[in-house]
């Protein structure tokens, strides 16, 4: 006797993909609402509160908070920023180079320096004076905090800005060749100014990270005047015995970088728009 044909189970044969779609994503909002509230019913928001956000501590934090720390900050982002900036462009531009030394210095800092965790680089630059007697880097704390972000964000900046290299047509070159220019001044004048528009927007990524990993100058040994976010709001905990100021910290690190990353994000889709 012929099998008879497997018939469709009752109401499940008339679900459209879309119907699907929407009770699926109902039982997701099902879920995470449910997580929610379990959360909401387990947290002791009391004691949350005392040891997270006591505001008596958190006055303590002010005006230090921005007129040193902050502002501190700022100082050791911006010149590890500018340092990365200038190195980075030199090895994107050796690591293109004809000349294959060049090429392998280039490839062997920014694997090595990529490769390494950022905090083992700073803590080498505490030691620096004793493997080079004598030797001291230029600014004091303010020089180290900014080599060892130079030295970071160089290798990643390398990768950006060779990148926005190749990206520019050899059209370009060859027209600025045509028109007597040598390869040098073609390059300079031609190349990577078209480059740098190009990585406009993950550069600046990069200096949202190097903004994050400026908390890593607290390896160094700073103290006083020279303390950056992630010190200062240590420091205060500690002191106090509570984790107010590091969230105070926190939120000032978000109020910096959560602006700088929608802008690195208006200016990628600007630039998705316009190619």
């Amino acid at each position: 006797m012929a099998e008879q044909p497997k018939t469709a189970e009752p109401g499940r044969a008339g679900l459209s993909p879309r119907k699907k779609q929407r009770i699926t994503r109902a039982v997701q909002y099902v879920v995470l609402a449910a997580a929610l509230v379990a959360v909401a019913l387990y947290a002791d928001w009391a004691s949350l509160a005392q040891n997270f956000a006591k505001v008596d501590v958190a006055e303590q934090a002010l005006p230090d908070l921005f007129t040193v720390a902050l502002r501190n900050t700022i100082i050791y982002t911006v010149g590890g920023f500018l340092v990365s900036f200038v190195f980075g462009l030199l090895l994107a531009l050796m690591r293109l180079s004809q000349v294959r030394p060049y090429r392998w210095i280039a490839v062997i800092y920014i694997e090595i320096f990529r490769g390494l965790p950022a905090l083992l680089i700073f803590l080498m630059i505490t030691f620096l004076p004793l493997a080079l007697p004598g030797f001291q880097v230029p600014f004091g704390t303010y020089g180290q905090g900014i080599l060892g972000l130079g030295l970071v964000g160089a290798a990643y900046q390398a990768e950006v800005f060779r990148a926005g290299l190749q990206a520019v047509p050899r059209g370009q070159t060859e027209a600025a060749r045509s028109l007597g220019m040598s390869a040098t001044r073609a390059q300079v004048t031609v190349v990577i100014p078209q480059a740098i528009r190009m990585v406009i927007p993950p550069t600046t990524n990069q200096f949202v990270s190097l903004l994050k990993d400026s908390s890593l100058v607290l390896f160094l040994g700073v103290s006083g005047e020279y303390v950056e976010l992630a010190k200062f709001g240590n420091d205060l905990a500690s002191q106090y015995a509570n984790a107010t100021p590091i969230m105070v910290a926190g939120v000032t690190y978000l109020i910096v970088t959560i602006p700088l990353g929608y802008l690195a994000s208006r200016l990628e889709g600007r630039k998705r728009r316009s190619q």
